[in-house]
């Protein structure tokens, strides 16, 4: 045990996470807590993260949580965000920029106002709050053990499909170019910068798909391993990421997506 908590083990890191009451930010939540760090977690809806922090604080775990109302929807609410965080702590080891949003609509139907909003909070947002974090990501890094930002992409920003969520897909792409382009500013400052690039996971954005043991059946169907991602697959990827044993990985679009991202067609020929 004394050497995967050495290389996971978060025992005294601080973490922020945004939108984290529910969904997939709830599981990277957990998953802190359990290997030890202190999580703070905002989202638009205070008193969902609040009783999220309460419910993790029940689990006996070594680490502890607090939640409170932040908004990355402007950039009014993300500095007044950066200065809660400011408030609580002089330095912050692990950012997860979850909090995203998305709208759905046939091309023909899709409104001109939902680009605006899905790019301010899904790649503006990730920007302008990582921006202002700085300087407690920098008081927290050192070379040996570099803070850690990692951003939510999406399977949808890795591959060519939108199925009506035109702003969301196009956003999810420009997170995980904009992932690998602060990886590269950051390095110097000891600071990594990677992403997942989920598949379905259960999450308030997709329980009109997932959310029934029917309707997760099915989609998980649609995913090469047969099924759609759980907590433990989050867990593990941001145990790997955030713990000693991720600190030389900095770029990286991480795939959790069962296998989606290399899914490849073998018809190419049979037609001939």
């Amino acid at each position: 045990m004394a050497y995967l908590d050495d290389l996971f083990g978060l025992k005294g890191k601080v973490a922020l996470v945004t939108g984290g009451s529910s969904g997939i930010g709830a599981m990277i939540c957990e998953s802190l807590v359990r290997a030890g760090a202190h999580v703070m977690l905002a989202s638009r809806k205070g008193e969902r993260c609040e009783a999220m922090a309460e419910r993790l604080n029940e689990l006996g775990a070594e680490g502890s949580a607090e939640g409170f109302a932040g908004d990355v929807g402007s950039e009014e609410s993300i500095l007044a965000l950066a200065e809660a965080v400011k408030s609580r702590t002089g330095k912050l080891d692990i950012l997860f920029n979850n909090a995203g949003v998305t709208w759905g609509a046939s091309i023909a139907d899709f409104p001109h106002e939902q680009w605006a909003r899905t790019m301010a909070v899904n790649v503006a947002g990730i920007f302008t709050l990582t921006r202002e974090l700085l300087p407690l990501l920098e008081a927290a890094a050192t070379e040996a053990d570099p803070a850690r930002v990692v951003n939510i992409g999406s399977v949808m920003g890795t591959l060519p499909v939108a199925e009506g969520a035109y702003a969301y897909t196009a956003s999810k792409g420009a997170v995980h170019h904009l992932t690998k382009t602060l990886a590269g500013e950051l390095a110097a400052k000891h600071i990594t910068v990677n992403a997942f690039a989920p598949g379905p996971f259960p999450s308030k954005m997709t329980a009109f798909a997932t959310g029934s043991d029917e309707g997760a059946a099915k989609v998980g169907a649609n995913v090469p391993l047969g099924r759609i991602g759980n907590g433990e697959d989050i867990a593990a990827a941001t145990l790997y990421l955030c713990g000693r044993g991720g600190a030389y990985v900095s770029g990286a679009i991480l795939p959790l997506d069962g296998g989606m991202s290399v899914e490849t067609h073998v018809n190419l020929f049979a037609n001939l």
